[in-house]
């Protein structure tokens, strides 16, 4: 069952004071202090890791098991690199638990004077629905997008970075710190493998944000003359169609390399990867997946 191996209660600790002799145990207080989730830190059983060899250039990536987190095959799954528009996995996380799909939220001049990628077509002083606003962030990969969600879940942009920092550091996120809500800044928006494993099985436990990273496209109704809007995902594993992909997100700057965290289903079995700096996705990831498959094929 997801969620299985997510963070546990707070460790606590006794702060009564001894001189106070009562028949009860002092009150105690829960500590602060962020407890690491063993998901995407657990090698999985011998029988069930993969020995692969990738022939092209990879910085840092995973293989692990969506439902219970354990780890395939890694490589460097600790190491803090930069990693774009991965980025918007946490913020589209903070933006559905601050607000609601339903909302109407006000596209502002610094929502549509964005750089990078964007959905292009945002309406200046118009309202438009966070459900659009949610896919145009992650399927086309929205900078512009990202701006507009950020200002209206967190009052600024840099109120919603506030709040991503936080939501890493209460999942003990180690390697995780974000300075952008797009991941357009390299500088200081940095995470790993295994941090991003976590988040994005997070992802895939929201129903509405499942949804949305394991569809190809979308047509949604938008305030712009033709009435709709039309967008398609960028994920080099939906594009190509490969068997039971059902997310997650893709990034890339120069500084980060091409990045991915994809996810497929074959029967019971359920597998993602994180490739970092990767010199091939679409090879890198069908070669992880399809071996580990091929290790669990007894779960089909």
């Amino acid at each position: 069952m997801l969620g299985a191996v997510l963070l546990g209660l707070m460790a606590a600790r006794a702060t009564g004071p001894t001189r106070i002799v009562v028949p009860h145990p002092p009150k105690r207080a829960v500590s602060t202090a962020p407890v690491r989730s063993p998901y995407g830190t657990v090698p999985a059983p011998a029988a069930e890791r993969v020995n692969i060899r990738l022939r092209r250039g990879l910085r840092s990536g995973m293989l692990f098991d969506v439902s219970t987190g354990q780890v395939l095959w890694e490589r460097d799954p600790m190491r803090v690199l930069p990693i774009a528009s991965l980025t918007k996995m946490m913020t589209a996380l903070v933006v559905l638990a601050r607000s609601r799909p339903s909302d109407r939220v006000l596209i502002t001049r610094a929502a549509v004077h964005f750089t990078g990628s964007g959905v292009g077509l945002l309406p200046v002083h118009k309202h438009v629905s966070e459900l659009a606003l949610l896919y145009g962030l992650l399927l086309p990969s929205g900078n512009d997008a990202a701006i507009a969600l950020a200002q209206h879940a967190g009052g600024t942009q840099q109120g919603l970075i506030r709040m991503m920092n936080a939501r890493a550091h209460e999942l003990g996120l180690s390697c995780t710190h974000f300075t952008t809500v797009s991941g357009i800044v390299d500088q200081g928006n940095h995470s790993c493998a295994a941090d991003l494993a976590l988040i994005a099985h997070l992802v895939l436990e929201q129903p509405l944000l499942a949804r949305i990273v394991a569809s190809p496209s979308a047509v949604l109704p938008f305030p712009i003359k033709a009435r709709k809007l039309y967008l398609y995902n960028n994920n080099p594993l939906l594009i190509m169609r490969y068997p039971g992909t059902d997310g997650v997100k893709t990034g890339y700057t120069v500084a980060s390399g091409p990045c991915l965290v994809a996810t497929a289903r074959r029967g019971k079995a359920w597998l993602g990867v994180v490739l970092l700096h990767s010199a091939d996705t679409i090879d890198q990831a069908e070669r992880l997946l399809g071996a580990g498959f091929a290790k669990l094929k007894g779960r089909a």
